[in-house]
């Protein structure tokens, strides 16, 4: 992290300004690649000149304009094609006669259009999901490979090679800078909110390592998010992730203990909950709800979030209202992960034993044979009938299968209390 003042702010133009810059050169070049090559290279030229230069007045157009020009003296270094020279070349001449308003003008222009077509670029297909991932966060999260890799615990040099085979990958499969009509519209959204929700979660609940949240992955998921919400607002589903994401965020500060322990949901100080976030998560609903996207999987899964934010505290909660959306759920995106949460809201609906036979019946599930919530969410099903020395057994495996440290020690701890 930059330490001068003049750097941190330089990063912070950087981080907002650095989507809508790549996206405008991707329009023009036609290659994610060189245009993120392009934009770095006017960040570098802010770095160098703004200090004694000061800062303009219009950072973002002093970013375009500067962009241009590499992209005009890259093209006649490698000889690139004359039509694109010409009329990147056009475009620089007009801006320079037109004065700096037009440049804001031309920096404007198309954004939304751009953005868009950015954002389902590097959420296309044709790339591995690790892959959409770091790509997504490098162009449109504006994080370095060093931050990727910090936030996902691994090596960078990792992440620097997934995000080059992506740029490659997308070159040589000739995407096209655009955004997908018709029913190949469905699909690839679909991709793109699983993508802004895959970063969101890894931040709500890291996979491994010491912490047990990483806020500033949840808070870039929910900035692409509300990018994605303004772009799209007749998305119904794009309203539903905003709003899952925004009521699950409310609850970060209540999530963790002073030491950086785990709070689990219904043992959380629902007053440090932010009712602001909540507020906006509600709003988003109720947008998809209008739009007729109630039943969509993340509209289903705001609105079983919506319970719980709803509840003054946790004796308040619908939980018979939760099992039942999870049943709807289940029957929109039936998964194993689906059916164990049913079975969590089952348990506290009719009781635990009800919430066991649902578990049971999932114990030989091929996809949750490593998956440390199956036997978690067992043993305190277990627990809860009294049945101490096989709950015990579930939460020492279950500790034995994640990799987070935090909830490696919230797991036997439960286990050594089923030992007393």
């Amino acid at each position: 992290m930059p330490t001068d003042p003049l750097h941190r702010t330089i990063d912070a133009i950087w981080r907002i300004e650095s989507p809508k810059l790549i996206a405008s050169l991707t329009r023009m070049v036609r290659d994610i690649g060189l245009a993120e090559e392009l934009a770095q290279d006017a960040l570098v030229a802010a770095l160098e000149n703004w200090p004694a230069a000061g800062m303009p007045d219009n950072p973002a157009a002093w970013l375009m304009a500067t962009a241009k020009r590499r992209a005009i003296d890259q093209m006649r270094r490698h000889q690139l094609q004359e039509r694109k020279h010409e009329q990147l070349g056009y475009d620089l001449v007009a801006e320079q006669e037109e004065g700096h308003a037009d440049i804001t003008d031309a920096l404007d222009d198309d954004i939304g259009d751009d953005l868009l077509r950015l954002v389902f670029t590097s959420c296309h297909p044709v790339l591995s999901k690790d892959a959409r991932v770091a790509l997504t966060l490098r162009v449109l999260g504006g994080l370095t490979t060093d931050e990727i890799a910090r936030a996902f615990l691994v090596p960078e040099a990792t992440i620097a090679q997934r995000i080059v085979r992506a740029k490659k990958t997308l070159a040589a499969a000739d995407v096209p800078f655009e955004v997908p009509r018709g029913p190949e519209l469905a699909e690839r959204l679909a991709a793109v909110l699983e993508v802004i929700y895959l970063v969101f979660n890894e931040g709500y609940s890291a996979t491994a390592g010491d912490d047990w949240m990483r806020p500033a992955l949840c808070e870039d998921a929910l900035r692409l998010g509300r990018v994605l919400q303004g772009l799209m607002p007749e998305q119904a589903e794009v309203h539903g992730l905003v709003a899952l994401m925004e009521i699950q965020a409310s609850r970060a500060r209540a999530r963790v203990g002073p030491g950086g322990e785990p709070i689990l949901l219904l043992e959380q100080n629902r007053a440090l909950w932010d009712r602001l976030a909540i507020q906006r998560g509600l709003a988003a609903l109720a947008r998809a709800d209008r739009l007729g996207g109630s039943l969509g999987p993340y509209a289903l899964q705001a609105a079983i979030a919506a319970c719980h934010a709803r509840a003054r505290v946790a004796d308040e909660t619908d939980w018979p209202r939760i099992a039942a959306l999870y049943g709807v759920l289940a029957g929109v995106t039936p998964s194993p992960i689906v059916e164990l949460n049913r079975a969590v809201a089952v348990s506290m609906a009719n009781g635990p034993a009800d919430g066991l036979a649902i578990v049971d019946a999932l114990v030989g599930e091929p996809s949750l044979q490593n998956y440390h919530l199956l036997p978690s969410v067992r043993g305190d099903f277990l627990a809860k009938l009294g049945r101490n020395t096989e709950a015990r057994d579930e939460f020492e495996r279950a500790a034995s299968l994640t990799r987070n440290e935090r909830e490696r020690a919230l797991l036997l701890s439960r286990a050594a209390a089923c030992g007393a």
